[in-house]
């Protein structure tokens, strides 16, 4: 099982900006992939998560409302749509899959190498 993450960069406050993960390996429908993220001297905190069925989905209350994630069976990625991107959504940004639908680190098996998101005021 492989996780490439993708598509961070250095946007201003209120930009738009979409992570990609493409994921190898055999997924189940019961698959929850989710991303995480850790701003620097800060503990890695969880993001937004999706159940490979698409029909679960689950949001930090920081990015409610601004943030989507989605998924493309077809092409095995999730995305994760930001929009009204804030200096404080800046850190590196990690997809990560497992089999326990939940927001704490633990329930993730497998992560990516993580995309750098950076947020100009």
């Amino acid at each position: 099982v492989q996780l490439q993450a993708s598509g961070g960069g250095l946007v201003q406050a209120g930009d738009s900006l979409r992570l990609s993960c493409a994921a190898s390996g055999r997924i189940f429908s019961s698959t929850v992939m989710g991303w995480f993220r850790q701003a620097p001297g800060k503990e890695r905190e969880f993001v937004a998560l999706i159940r490979w069925n698409g029909r679960n989905t689950y949001y930090a209350d920081s990015v409610k409302g601004r943030f989507t994630i989605s998924l493309d069976n077809r092409e095995n990625a999730v995305y994760l749509q930001m929009s009204g991107l804030k200096p404080e959504d800046t850190a590196v940004y990690y997809c990560a899959r497992g089999s326990q639908y939940g927001t704490h680190q633990d329930d993730y098996n497998y992560w990516g190498q993580g995309t750098q998101v950076t947020v100009s005021s």
